[in-house]
Order: C-alpha cells, then structure tokens, then sequence
C-alpha cells in the first residue's frame, strides 16, 4: 500500500461532473425541456465518490493508528457540512416566510429539513408539501448525513474480518442486500419513485460501491492485478455500455430496483481509470483547472441552485432561452460567494486545528454531495 501525498487525482473533476449534470438537467427542467439530461446520475455519482472517499481517508487512518477516531471524524463532517447547508436552508426559508418565494411553510418539514429529514418527509408528504421551493433538493443530503452517522461504526465492525478483500465482500453483500430490499418493495408491494428514490435505506448502496472500491482494489493506494490497457480498453467502454442501457430503460420496476445497481458498478471503472491515469484521454478534462475549480465548489452549487432557479424563473418571467442563459453564471456565482466566504476560511480553521492536533496524516480534499 502506498500513502497519500495530497489530494487524490480527478476527484474535483468527478465532482464537477455530477454537480453540471444535476444543474443542467435542473435548468432545462426549469426552461419546460425536462428528462433530456439525467440529473439523478450526478447524484449518484456524488454518493459514490463520498463512499470512496470517506472510506479511504478511514482506512488510512486505521491502517496508521490501529483505529477510527470517530468524534473526531464528526467534528470534520459538521463543519465541512453544516454551516452551508444551514445557510442555505435559513435564506430560503426566510425568503418563502416573507413572501418572497411561493409556497406555504410547514413548521414540521422545516424542522425535518433541520434534522436532516428532508428525505422522509419526501417520502411520507411528496416533494413540495411546506418546503421552500428549491430545498427539496436536501433529500441527498439527508442521505449522506445518516451515512456519515453510521458507517463509521460500520467499518470498523467491518475491519474485524480478515483481509480487504473479506471487507470488500461484507459491504458489496450489504449493497446486494439493499438492492434486494428495493426489490421486495416494488415486486411485492408496488412502491413507486417517490418511496424508493429519495430513502436512506434503498439509495444506501450507492454510497456503499464507493466504499467497496476504497477496500478492494483501490486505485489511489493499491496495485492493480489488471492492465492499465484492460481498464482502458475493456472495462471502460463495457461500463459506458451499461450506463447507457441504465439511462435507456424506462420501465419503472427497473428503474428503481437494478438502475442504481447497475450504475453502481459501471461507476468502478470510471473512478479507478480517472484516479489512476488522470493524464490518459478524457480523464484529462476532468483535470483542467476551470473543471478543478467548478468541482471546489459544487457542494454550494448543488446546495443552492434549486431555490435561485425557482426565484429567477418567479420573479423574472423570462423566456426559456434567457433563463437558460441567465440562470447558470448566477447559480455560479452565489456559489463561488458562499465558497470564499464560508468554505474557505472553515477550511482554513480545520487546518490549524489539524495542525495544533499534531495532526502527520495527509488528507485528499474532503466531499460531500450531492442531487
């Protein structure tokens, strides 16, 4: 195994990705051009990298100390999470209790939003039901904060097993294990998008895929027992092919039951060439620094770019070419607002407390997600 020296390649690029593909497929949702891009990959995309990520960072740390500090991983996700994300809720909730957005507050969806619940009340009210416009979107993040609560006691139960590969298995069994509940909920009791979508417990292995790569075969630290041409040239367009098919079918049982499966496992190759050959062909895209850039600020992006959708197309009535126009450099730049004034000088707090911790492990740029 080899060690990190700074951040881990493509990672901002695959960020940048899933947060253009969601703020496309949201935009021309907006401009009456729906289903044209598939926003909810991005999403999926954004689980998976925090499941690689967050689970490679505890591998590293238990791999040098024996062990997973989880108070202090806690303290790094709620200040890296928390403070945009209450920003972002507080402003939109502020703008719908004075009029300035439409809808009809509900204390409890505003409570729920608060307890990272947004994704159940989704579930038991629908996805507008006393929620400021746009912050539906704070579905995926519910997602990702009951993972963070969890998974760190799930690994280290997890690395009581013996070797990776063994670990690996337990979380791809666990994968399996969800995919089969989803199953069990369309088949045999007709469960639609609005319960399986958006739930912790039938979109959790999504996130799991990633941690099943950051185990087994990781390619930020591990040797590859195959060919840098096999995953070129073999595995890649193979997982290309499959994404295709994930997008082209549209039967609902399929769509949510194996869709997220499947995009699961095509998403291996991809991560693993983009991380181990940044340079080769596409993945050098993934790696420009506007690309690189876009990607250090698609948390704020992804947070915010619903409810400024919803304000612009209800205040400004504009053409849907003009919209469309208008809408992404504005999105664009409120995140880039919220990244120097509240990530950055947050990042800069969590480095000297790093430092002051006499902190020697070397981190890749943190995540979170988002969709």
């Amino acid at each position: 195994m080899k060690a990190l020296r700074g951040p881990i390649a493509s990672l901002d690029g695959l960020r940048a990705v899933a947060v253009a593909t969601v703020l496309l497929a949201h935009v021309l949702e907006q401009t009456k051009v729906p289903n044209v891009v598939p926003g909810s990959f991005g999403v999926t995309v954004f689980f998976f990298l925090s499941g690689f990520l967050i689970t490679t960072l505890m591998r590293l740390e238990h791999e040098q100390t024996g062990t997973v500090a989880i108070g202090a991983f806690y303290l790094r996700r709620a200040v890296r999470i928390l403070p945009p994300f209450y920003l972002v809720l507080g402003l939109a909730t502020l703008a719908t209790a004075r009029g300035w957005l439409s809808n009809t507050l509900e204390p409890r969806a505003v409570l729920a939003q608060a307890l990272h619940l947004t994704n159940y009340w989704v579930v038991w009210h629908g996805w507008w039901e006393g929620l400021a416009p746009g912050t539906f979107i704070f579905w995926s993040l519910a997602v990702e904060e009951h993972f963070y609560l969890l998974f760190p006691w799930l690994f280290l139960l997890v690395r009581r097993l013996e070797g990776r590969r063994t670990q690996a298995r337990a979380l791809l069994g666990l994968a399996l294990g969800v995919l089969a509940w989803r199953c069990v909920l369309v088949f045999a009791f007709a469960a639609t998008k609005n319960r399986i979508y958006p739930a912790t417990d039938t979109r959790f292995d999504s996130i799991l895929f990633g941690c099943v790569l950051a185990l087994w075969g990781n390619p930020a630290l591990d040797a590859s027992r195959l060919t840098p041409t096999v995953w070129r040239t073999r595995l890649l367009p193979l997982a290309m092919v499959g994404l295709l098919v994930s997008f082209a079918v549209r039967a609902p049982w399929f769509l949510e039951t194996f869709r997220y499966t499947l995009q699961g496992v095509c998403l291996v190759p991809i991560y693993v060439v983009a991380v181990r050959e940044p340079g080769w062909g596409v993945m050098r895209a993934l790696n420009w620094r506007w690309v690189q850039w876009v990607g250090r600020i698609s948390y704020p992006l992804y947070l915010v770019h619903p409810t400024l959708l919803e304000a612009l197309d209800e205040h400004l009535r504009l053409p849907p070419v003009v919209l469309f126009a208008v809408a992404i450099p504005t999105c664009v730049g409120v995140a880039a607002l919220i990244h120097v004034g509240v990530e950055r000088p947050l990042a800069r707090w969590r480095s000297r407390r790093a430092k002051a911790a006499g902190s020697t492990q070397a981190r890749p740029t943190a995540t979170t997600v988002q969709g």
